[in-house]
């Protein structure tokens, strides 16, 4: 899959640096080190887009935009993209919920999680609770000692038990959207090899989102940092877009769609 490759191609140029000297990359001499060596320094590159034009693009892939349309209506952003590594060894995601992290006001937060690697149970695919998006509850969380799971809090109070999750597993290539209410999860890449994933989230451009990646807006605001990707901007008249987010990496911790 030719946009596979491209996706593979930029998570590796944006680790060795060659995308720009932006935080989180290691000040490490890449020469000579091969793709794994270099993708295993790194759990996740935030907001790719911002230094990629292939990563951008591809946020806008036809036959995603045509499923977001089907979802969400004719005016569609963009607001967040990922690109995860997920090295043979690495933790999971404990249970959570993306609009607890990204709250937009209409409820129309939608995940577009793209398969780089063939995705398994046993490569740490992502683990879904269905339908418990629909009560529209959005579940306290804490902190928790799994150790499947990397340090991010995971949410309690729920009716739901273990037994109810399902996994996701996916060739390749392919991608499954999910609303930003369902709980889900991620477990242990138990094998040898990668589990890379391009993630997405996007929301109607109606809404207003009181949100940065560093900390809440107050709920008045509206980040207006976002790629348009269908439709119109029905606030483009009233209020000029911005530059709020900026690409980073990480390592060992997590906070949305792992």
């Amino acid at each position: 899959n030719e946009q596979v490759d491209s996706l593979m191609d930029e998570m590796e140029a944006i680790c060795r640096g060659e995308r720009g000297d932006i935080p989180g990359v290691r000040p490490v001499h890449t020469e000579g080190m091969s793709r794994t060596e270099i993708l295993k320094e790194y759990l996740c590159i935030h907001f790719p887009h911002k230094i990629s034009p292939v990563v951008c693009d591809l946020t806008q892939e036809p036959r995603t935009v045509a499923v977001l349309r089907q979802l969400l209506g004719d005016n569609v952003k963009c607001m967040q993209t990922m690109m995860f590594m997920k090295a043979g060894g690495k933790p999971g995601q404990a249970c959570h919920q993306d609009e607890f992290y990204i709250p937009t006001r209409d409820r129309s937060l939608c995940a577009s999680w793209v398969a780089l690697d063939d995705v398994s149970i046993e490569n740490g695919c992502v683990w879904v609770i269905p339908g418990s998006h629909r009560s529209g509850v959005i579940w306290p969380m804490k902190p928790h000692k799994d150790e499947r799971f990397d340090s991010a809090d995971v949410t309690y109070g729920h009716p739901y038990s273990e037994s109810d999750f399902i996994p996701v597993e996916l060739p390749s290539g392919s991608a499954v959207f999910f609303n930003g209410y369902l709980l889900h999860r991620s477990l242990p890449n138990t094998t040898k090899g990668f589990r890379r994933a391009f993630a997405n989230h996007y929301m109607r451009a109606e809404s207003f989102l009181p949100w940065t990646n560093d900390g809440r807006f107050d709920i008045k605001d509206d980040m207006r940092d976002f790629i348009l990707v269908s439709g119109e901007d029905p606030y483009a008249d009233f209020t000029p877009k911005q530059e709020f987010t900026k690409p980073f990496l990480r390592g060992e911790t997590a906070n949305s769609a792992g």
